[in-house]
């Protein structure tokens, strides 16, 4: 019987204002994560981060999935990669724990994966990398504090692909223009490949050396229209297919 392919979902817990109080502990997600999951032919299940207690759900939840998407949230812990901290903000040590054993689970089952922005940091952080905490301006990079909504989410910059990897054959582009939505990046890699930079070298993208089906990017491709863009989730559901041996 055919069905779509089941991509869970990370989202993140955050406090806001609704009847019940001032900081209502909600988990949230950005519904263009599920949206671009459906677009392409997926089926999005949501899976909020049980009780430290339950963390056994880990393998539970992957063994229900035929893909993952860890999306993106506040700052990684730099206690996670055994770094000082110096430049955080919404960091959720419980939220790295869990999503880091969700990644390292996804690994371990060849799960494909898609890691956006935080879930990408997460995925180097899982693979012996590390973060940098600040991005300088000369790097042509501006505090997202000084930027209204609108600008935000339509400044762009230019990033290369590197030739014959995952990213290059997903999207089929030497080069793109992306969005600019994060103050940490990558600043070690661990032992994955890095697949595109921008100005400075600053890593924009990563992926695993051998088979798992896995692509980690900086940028937020859930939030842009560029077509190019929804490819990632192409890719992400249709390997999610094969390996479930889902009929399309």
């Amino acid at each position: 019987m055919s069905r779509r392919p089941r991509i869970l979902i990370t989202p993140w817990r955050r406090a806001v204002p609704t009847y019940l109080g001032e900081r209502t502990v909600l988990d949230a997600l950005d519904p263009a994560y599920a949206g671009r999951v459906v677009e392409a032919g997926g089926l999005p299940l949501i899976a909020s981060r049980p009780p430290k207690e339950a963390a056994e759900l880990v393998a539970e939840l992957l063994d229900l999935a035929d893909g993952l998407l860890v999306s993106g949230g506040g700052d990684v812990d730099p206690a996670t990669y055994g770094s000082a901290r110096e430049n955080v903000q919404d960091e959720e040590p419980a939220a790295d724990a869990w999503e880091l054993e969700l990644l390292r689970g996804a690994g371990e089952r060849g799960l494909p994966t898609l890691a956006i922005c935080r879930g990408a940091q997460l995925l180097a952080v899982a693979h012996g990398g590390a973060l940098a905490q600040h991005l300088p301006a000369a790097l042509g990079h501006r505090e997202l504090e000084s930027m209204t909504a609108d600008e935000i989410l339509s400044a762009r910059h230019p990033v290369t692909i590197r030739p014959g990897s995952r990213l290059h054959r997903a999207l089929g582009a030497d080069s793109l223009e992306v969005n600019t939505i994060h103050h940490h990046a990558i600043a070690d890699p661990g032992d994955l490949e890095v697949t595109a930079t921008a100005a400075g070298g600053v890593i924009e993208a990563i992926e695993p050396r051998g088979p798992w089906p896995a692509l980690g990017v900086q940028w937020h491709p859930e939030k842009m229209e560029d077509p190019v863009q929804r490819a990632l989730f192409i890719q992400l559901v249709e390997r999610a297919r094969e390996a479930a041996g889902v009929p399309a």
